[in-house]
This record gives structure tokens, C-alpha cells and sequence, in this order.
């Protein structure tokens, strides 16, 4: 009896172990990612070169049996930026295209009234898309 408790209790554990690992795996994830984005958004690069380069380092730290989505490997990025403002200080003026694909916050946006060309004309290819 206290021999199944000891291996019920184990059993235990080691589950519980593995699961308060989680958060870590996806904080580091997020901070390698975010290492890769800022650099090359700092040494000039557009948001979507930079964003394919972090994307595939966080795909590549997971281990687990499915892959980081696109939107969740955002949320990461942001997550680590904000976090440690002290190693990523520049890096926040970049996080808004991760979102809503402009390449710097405060971006002069031509809004041509007249007939113009449509600032949103590829609305059907998500950018998130796997």
C-alpha cells in the first residue's frame, strides 16, 4: 500500500513537473524570438523579413506536439519586450506591426480620398495564416 502511494505521489510529480515547465519553455521562446525581431528590426530590416526569421527561431524551440500559431508567437514577442524593457528599450516602437502590419507606430499612413489606390487591398491573405 504505501509502496503504490509512493509511486502514485511520484507519478504526481513528475506530471506536475512538466507542466509548471510550460510557462518557462514559453517565456524562453518568447525572448529568443524577440532577440531576433528587434536586432534585425533595429539594423534596418522590413517587418515582414524580421517576422519570418523570429517566427522560425520560436517554431524551432517548441517541443511539444503541436507548432506555436502565428498569433500566439506574437503575444510571445510582445510578451518579452515588455518584460525586459532594459534588453529590448527600441524595440517597442516595432511591436504594432505584429499586429496590424505597419512597419513603425506613428507611420505616416497616404490616406488618397480621391480614388486612389486602397490601403487594405490584399485584405484576403492573412498574415497569420500557417
Amino acid at each position: 500500500m504505501a509502496t503504490q502511494r509512493a509511486q502514485l505521489l511520484s507519478a504526481l510529480l513528475i506530471g506536475l513537473s512538466g507542466v509548471m515547465a510550460l510557462p518557462a519553455a514559453a517565456s524562453e521562446m518568447g525572448r529568443k524570438g524577440a532577440e531576433v525581431y528587434c536586432f534585425m528590426r533595429e539594423s534596418g530590416n522590413p517587418h515582414n523579413v524580421s517576422w519570418d526569421a523570429a517566427y522560425a527561431r520560436i517554431k524551432r524551440q517548441g517541443s511539444g506536439l503541436f507548432k506555436t500559431s502565428p498569433k500566439h508567437a506574437a503575444v510571445l514577442i510582445t510578451e518579452s519586450v515588455v518584460t525586459d524593457r532594459k534588453t529590448f528599450g527600441n524595440c517597442g516602437k516595432y511591436l504594432g506591426a505584429l499586429y496590424n502590419g505597419s512597419q513603425v507606430v506613428g507611420e505616416e499612413i497616404d490616406t488618397d480620398v480621391s480614388g486612389g489606390a486602397d490601403t487594405n487591398a490584399d485584405s484576403s491573405s492573412d498574415r497569420y495564416s500557417y
